[in-house]
């Protein structure tokens, strides 16, 4: 049996990991590299394994950088079996379709510039990633739908069990019982974990007892605020902002954040804690529908977002709602100088509509910009949040004078107490191999694991089990 690592590894992007054994090669998640662009040029390269190799792909969920290279793999030859829970088949469909247009659009682009310069396109090598057609192939190699603690027997040696993480909808931990040449081993990739008493989504499920962790680290450095004080934060920047006459822009991800922060709008309308009426607009294609995917899986819910959407079908519908999907629409927003609550993606402010309106708003001293997530090196939001007094959008210095605000009890990741709660649960593991974490946080949670064998994996490394 052997384990190796091929993404994610001292970084938080790109998840990617190889289990070998009885004869069967299992990848775990795909995941694309974001953040900045040595980053987004090794998408490009070798995965480090040889796609047409691998027998079984096991999405622990649909965010882009556990599923965004699905395509690629496909591409390069993949022709096993995609696993993953029904919520996250349908999650990964949009995101994947997402990031194929994305990947188009900037060939397209890169193309135009050649040309305005004068030179010849046929000799650019200038392609996406992958295209539409490549993102809608790799969808016929998803097969089993699993569904919580239900194990799974991919081959005679490798049962998987799905455990519900509670990250985002449909994510799971993936808990593998493996036999070899009559050794046994119990091996468990986290993905990445929720939290407990966090909105819509059930608790994370406790761990079973096993051999080797796979545990990712992306707060393993720190604690988040919780998560009733960073609502009453929340209003609090809504309704000093909008009273003064300004905009509150929120960078969004279109998975879980954005239907989370739609759920407290309407609690907070609803309670009367929003003390202004405000156009709230949802500025995200991807957003919207996957919003119409949380509506479609209610056995994702916990209960007391089970009882509302059983009383009322306005779940993520606050007063004031405006789903824009069109570009022509989103423009129009930019006319808007105070009084609405602006949502659009990305999270981490790199790409999307989110940059128009940082561009229209950021220099308004009386705007508000909130973050609700994690931003990566490198990226627009990191550099607002660590204080940058100018930052460069679409070739135009924007001067940063909006309040600036980072509320991180809404983040979808555990932070350090619970990922060690977490840990505590899988019993005295032989090994924990840390992944999904900068440097600092994952040598930091490392120092909280003095009863265990930790290990940090480098790109490509690979480990005896």
């Amino acid at each position: 049996m052997k384990i190796s690592f091929h993404g994610a590894d001292q970084g938080v992007t790109g998840s990617c990991h190889l289990l070998e054994c009885a004869g069967k090669r299992v990848l775990v998640d795909c995941g694309m590299y974001q953040g900045g662009r040595e980053l987004v040029e090794e998408n490009a390269e070798p995965f480090g394994f040889d796609p047409a190799s691998i027998d079984y792909l096991l999405l622990t969920h649909a965010h882009l950088d556990h599923c965004g290279r699905i395509p690629l793999l496909v591409k390069r030859g993949f022709k096993g079996e995609v696993i993953s829970t029904a919520a996250s088949v349908e999650l990964a469909r949009l995101i994947m379709l997402d990031s194929a247009g994305l990947q188009e659009e900037e060939a397209r682009y890169q193309l135009r510039k050649i040309r305005r310069r004068g030179g010849k396109t046929r000799d650019s090598n200038i392609e996406p990633l992958y295209t539409t057609l490549d993102a809608l192939n790799s969808l016929e190699y998803f097969g089993r739908m699993a569904s919580y603690d239900k194990p799974i027997q991919l081959t005679k040696g490798i049962q998987a069990t799905f455990i519900d993480a509670g990250h985002i909808l449909g994510s799971a931990s993936i808990f593998l019982e493996l036999k070899e040449d009559h050794h046994h081993h119990r091996l468990l990739f986290s993905g990445d974990l929720g939290y407990s008493g966090r909105i819509i989504l059930r608790d994370p499920t406790p761990p079973p007892n096993v051999d080797t962790v796979v545990m990712e680290t992306t707060y393993g450095d720190r604690q988040h605020k919780r998560l009733e004080p960073s609502i009453d934060e929340l209003f609090t920047v809504i309704n000093e902002t909008i009273g003064r006459g300004g905009n509150v822009i929120i960078p969004t991800f279109a998975l879980e954040r954005a239907q989370e922060i739609l759920y407290t709008l309407r609690e907070g309308v609803k309670s009367k804690q929003i003390e202004h009426f405000a156009n709230v607009f949802l500025d995200s294609p991807m957003a919207i529908s996957a919003t119409e995917i949380f509506e479609r899986h209610p056995e994702c819910f916990d209960a007391e977002t089970l009882k509302v959407s059983h009383e009322s079908n306005d779940v993520f519908s606050p007063p004031g709602i405006h789903f824009v999907r069109e570009t022509s629409e989103s423009m129009t927003i930019n006319q808007i100088t105070g009084g609405a609550i602006i949502m659009a993606g990305s999270g981490m402010c790199t790409g999307g509509r989110v940059r128009h309106h940082l561009k229209h708003n950021l220099w308004r001293k009386g705007s508000s910009i909130v973050f609700v997530g994690f931003a990566a090196h490198g990226t627009l939001a990191r550099k607002i949040i660590d204080g940058a007094k100018q930052v460069r959008i679409f070739g135009e210095e924007i001067p940063v004078r909006a309040s600036i605000h980072t509320i991180g009890g809404f983040s979808a990741h555990a932070d350090q107490a619970e990922l060690l709660a977490w840990h505590t649960r899988t019993g005295n593991p032989k090994t924990t191999f840390l992944v999904h974490g900068e440097e600092k946080s994952m040598h930091a949670f490392a120092k909280m694991l003095n009863q265990t064998k930790v290990k940090m994996p480098k790109l490509h490394q690979s480990f005896e089990l």
